[in-house]
This record gives structure tokens, C-alpha cells and sequence, in this order.
């Protein structure tokens, strides 16, 4: 008996790992400090590298976002330390930039459930299977 319990804590122990992954860019500590000397688009793809998204319409914005990820054993996945870099770039410009951290982030709740697409069509693994038979040429003839 003693050791099925000392197994099932082994077991318990072992599936309550702590674990932090970081997702985006790494923000250096002074990002404030070294964002004010920045005046050019050269300057900040320097420091920081591209952007992950670049604005389509109304101003030139450059995103940055960087958070960590804390998986802890069992329990529901958290997020911490959220860093968004908004640059607005005009030309090869920067005229202004905006560091938002987690308390100016608006807490988004994501719905678990699924938006249908009109008009999709539902295959099962079969069916997919056999839908692409055919489909591919055999590799080496270059069509």
C-alpha cells in the first residue's frame, strides 16, 4: 500500500511541473529608455528587428508584442509580462511610439465555440483521403 501511495505522489509531483515559455520578442529591461533615441525606421529594426504586423490602412503602425506563457502542471495555461511596441512610421520616420503592458491591454475572453463558414463542406478522414487521390503527380516528372 505504502507504495502505491509514494507512486501516485511521484506521479502528481511529476505532472506539476513549472514551466515558462516566451512568446514574440524579448524586451530588453530600459525598452523606454532606448525606444526615445530612436528617430528612423533603420534605428528600430536594428534594435528590435522587423515587426510582426505592419498596419494596412489609416497610419504606417509597426506592432511588436512579446509575452510569457506559464504552464503550471495542471492547471489553466496564464499569460504575464504582455509588452506591445506600437512605432508610427512615416517613410523611413518614426514619429511616434507607445510601450502598452499588461494593465493598458484590454482582457479579451476567447468563446470556445466555433463560427460556421457558410457554404463549407464537412469531409471525414476517408473521404479526405480518397478526395486527394489523383490529385498529385508522382514525384520526378516535374508537372
Amino acid at each position: 500500500m505504502k507504495k502505491l501511495i509514494a507512486i501516485l505522489c511521484c506521479a502528481v509531483i511529476l505532472g506539476c511541473t513549472f514551466q515558462t515559455k516566451h512568446r514574440g520578442y524579448v524586451f530588453p529591461n530600459d525598452l523606454a529608455e532606448q525606444i526615445e533615441s530612436v528617430k528612423t525606421t533603420a534605428q528600430l529594426e536594428s534594435l528590435l528587428g522587423s515587426p510582426q504586423v505592419k498596419t494596412v490602412y489609416g497610419d504606417d503602425v509597426w506592432v511588436y508584442f512579446g509575452e510569457d506563457e506559464n504552464y503550471r502542471g495542471p492547471l489553466p495555461l496564464t499569460y504575464d509580462n504582455k509588452t506591445v511596441l506600437l512605432a508610427w512610421v512615416r517613410g523611413t520616420r518614426v514619429v511616434k511610439t507607445q510601450i502598452l503592458h499588461d494593465d493598458d491591454l484590454p482582457n479579451v475572453e476567447i468563446d470556445d465555440e466555433e463560427t460556421e463558414i457558410p457554404a463549407a463542406v464537412e469531409l471525414n478522414a476517408l473521404q479526405e483521403l480518397f478526395k486527394n487521390v489523383g490529385r498529385f503527380s508522382p514525384a520526378g516528372l516535374g508537372q
